[in-house]
C-alpha cells in the first residue's frame, strides 16, 4: 500500500465526499427535472439520473474504502494493511459510461432504427474500453499497464470517430435552438474522457508512491464529476429546450 501525507489524504478524502454530495444532488435533480420534459425525452433524463445514481453508490464504497486503508496516529497518516479497492471506479465505469453516450443518443431523438445502430455500437465500445483498461490499472508492470492502456485506446478512438464523424450528419439535423448544445454535449464528453487515459499514464511517467495515488483519484474524480454532473445538466437542458421548440411547432400547427 502506498503512503500517502496528512495533506494528500485528507485531499482525496474532501474530494471524494464532495463528489458524493454532487452525485447524489445531481440524482435528484434529473429525476424531479423529468416533469419538464416531454415523453420522448424522460428516457434520456431517467438515464442520466441513474447514472449519477450509480456514481453516487460507488463513490460512497470508494470513500468508506479509503478511510478503511489508512489511519490517522497521533497527527500521522499509517496504513491498515487493508487494501485499497480500484475495481469500484471500474464496476461504475462498466455500468455508467456506456449510459452516457445512450443518453446522447436518447436526446438527439434519431430514428428508431440508428438509434438502436448507434446506442448498441457505442455502449459496447465503451464498456470494451473499461474492460480493457482494468488489468493495466491494477498491473504492477509498467510494461503491461502500456500494454492494456494501448488496447483500451482503440475503442476509444473509434468512439471519438464516431462521436465527429458518424454522428456529424444526426447533429447537424437537429433543431437549431439546440444544435450547438449538442455538439457541447459532445466535445464535453470527449474533453473529460480524454482526462481518463492521461491520468492513467501518470505512474508510468515518474509519478510513484502517494503522489501517483493522490493524482490518480483527483484526477478521475474530477473527470468523472464534470463526464456524469455537468454532461447531465447538458442532457437537461437540451431536453427541456427541444420540449419547448415541439410544444410550440403544435401550438402553431
Amino acid at each position: 500500500m502506498e503512503l500517502v501525507t496528512m495533506g494528500q489524504y485528507e485531499l482525496v478524502y474532501n474530494a471524494l465526499s464532495f463528489s458524493i454530495a454532487v452525485m447524489a444532488a445531481a440524482t435528484l435533480f434529473f429525476f424531479f427535472g423529468r416533469s419538464q420534459v416531454a415523453p420522448a425525452y424522460k428516457t434520456a433524463l431517467t438515464l442520466t439520473g441513474l447514472v449519477t445514481l450509480i456514481a453516487c453508490y460507488h463513490y460512497f464504497r470508494i470513500f468508506n474504502s479509503w478511510e478503511a486503508a489508512y489511519s490517522v496516529v497521533g497527527g500521522e497518516i499509517k496504513s491498515t494493511g487493508v487494501k485499497f479497492n480500484d475495481a469500484y471506479r471500474y464496476v461504475d465505469w462498466l455500468l455508467t459510461v456506456p449510459l452516457l453516450l445512450v443518453e446522447l443518443i436518447l436526446v438527439m431523438r434519431l430514428s428508431q432504427s440508428e438509434t438502436t445502430s448507434k446506442g448498441l455500437k457505442l455502449g459496447l465500445l465503451a464498456a470494451l474500453m473499461v474492460i480493457l483498461g482494468y488489468p493495466g490499472e491494477v498491473a504492477t508492470s509498467m510494461n503491461t499497464r502500456w500494454m492494456w492502456w494501448g488496447a483500451a485506446m482503440i475503442p476509444f478512438l473509434i468512439i471519438l470517430y464516431d462521436l465527429f464523424v458518424g454522428l456529424k450528419n444526426s447533429i447537424d439535423s437537429q433543431p437549431a435552438s439546440v444544435r450547438g448544445l449538442v455538439s457541447s454535449a459532445r466535445w464535453l464528453t470527449v474533453l473529460s474522457w480524454s482526462f481518463y487515459p492521461i491520468v492513467f499514464i501518470f505512474p508510468m511517467i515518474g509519478f510513484g508512491g502517494g503522489d501517483a495515488r493522490t493524482v490518480i483519484q483527483i484526477g478521475y474524480t474530477i473527470s468523472d464529476i464534470v463526464a456524469k454532473a455537468m454532461f447531465g445538466v447538458l442532457i437537461y437542458i437540451i431536453a427541456v429546450r427541444k420540449s419547448e421548440a415541439e410544444a410550440g411547432n403544435l401550438r402553431t400547427a
